[in-house]
Order: C-alpha cells, then structure tokens, then sequence
C-alpha cells in the first residue's frame, strides 16, 4: 500500500493543474460564448447541474481543510488538501461564466442592476445570491500567485471570502430553491470547521 502513495500524490497533482488550467478555459471562454451564440445547446438542466457542480466542489474545498486538520496523521485525507485551489477555480469559474453572459447580453444594465437596493433584498434571497457573484470574482481573480506576491498577508485574508461565497451560495439555493444538499453540505462543513478548530486548539494548550 505504501507504494501507491507515490503514485496518488502524484495523480492528485496532475489533477490540481487540469482543473485549475481547464476550468478557467472551459467556463469563462467556452461556456460564455456557448450561452451567448447558442443558448439552446444548453437546456436549463444542463444549467442547473453545473450549478450543482460548483457548489459541490466550493463544499469540498470548505470541508478537506477541517477534515485534513482532524485526520492531521492520514496522508490520504491530508494528500487532497492541495486540490483546494483546482476545485475552488472550477466553482468560481462556473459562476464567474453565467456571470459574463449576463454582462455581454444586458450591458451596462446588469451593472446598474448591482446598484438598486432590489437586488440586495433579503426577502427573495437576492442578497445572498450577488454576495455569491462578488466574492466569486474576487476569488477567482486572486486563485494566482502572482496575487499572492501582490498582496502578501492580506492574499489569507482575501481567501476568507470563500466562507462568505460559500455560505452565501448555500443559503441562496437551500432558501431559494429548497435544495437539501445545499442544507446538508452547511451543516456538515459548519461541524467539521468547529471540531477542527477544538481539535487545533487542545493542541495548542
């Protein structure tokens, strides 16, 4: 068995670099121009599942971190840490897409949009929605080294947004949509990152 290990890290960081390259060409070129010219090549169910995709890639993302921290002496659970980044650029990127449509169909209205009290509301659950598309951008600009370096100390705290993009996606599709997953993927990261951070502390003492 130890002598797979090798090999899984390896595929683990093979598979980092197709998602974070991959993702960034395929939604934010691709998809866009798809959704522009030809809308109809992607039923709202296909829309709907990359939707899915990119909440449940930000869930891993949120949860591998606390699970790494209370498995601290796994390498298998600790190995997949690094994949982090690739599926927090996959997320982002899908969203950072539908995004850009909206951008090139409405103009500088989807700007003005941004403005209007409306879109913030609490009651539809709007707020959560256009906090998911700030810091979805934010994240996937900054998802570099080259903002790394920029930004030094402040790169960690930028990347706490991904608390709020999550979060806030999760309640926008469980209060808007009724999605269980989203409820559940919630719960679940909410327990992990708590008994990490006991587990981390005791540690300390």
């Amino acid at each position: 068995m130890k002598s797979f290990i090798p090999f899984y890290i390896k595929s683990i960081k093979h598979l980092q670099s197709i998602l974070s390259i991959g993702s960034v060409g395929i939604f934010l070129l691709v998809l866009p121009m798809v959704l522009v010219f030809k809308p109809e090549l992607l039923p709202e169910t296909v829309k709907s599942t990359l939707f899915f995709i990119s909440f449940a890639s930000v869930s891993f993302v949120m949860a591998i971190r606390p699970l790494a921290d209370i498995f601290s002496g796994n390498i298998w659970v600790r190995s997949l840490v690094v994949l982090r980044k690739g599926f927090g650029i996959l997320s982002a990127s899908i969203i950072v897409s539908f995004m850009l449509v909206k951008v090139v169909t409405l103009g500088s209205e989807y700007f003005i949009n941004f403005s209007q009290i409306s879109t913030w509301k609490i009651s539809d659950f709007g707020i959560f929605a256009r906090l998911g598309d700030v810091t979805a951008v934010i994240l996937l600009i900054t998802s570099n080294t080259l903002s790394k370096n920029i930004l030094g100390a402040n790169w960690k705290r930028i990347q706490k947004l991904a608390y709020v993009y999550f979060y806030a996606g999760g309640l926008y599709e469980y209060l808007a949509f009724h999605d269980q997953f989203a409820l559940y993927a919630m719960i679940i990261v909410s327990i992990l990152v708590l008994a990490a951070f006991f587990i981390n502390h005791s540690k300390k003492m």
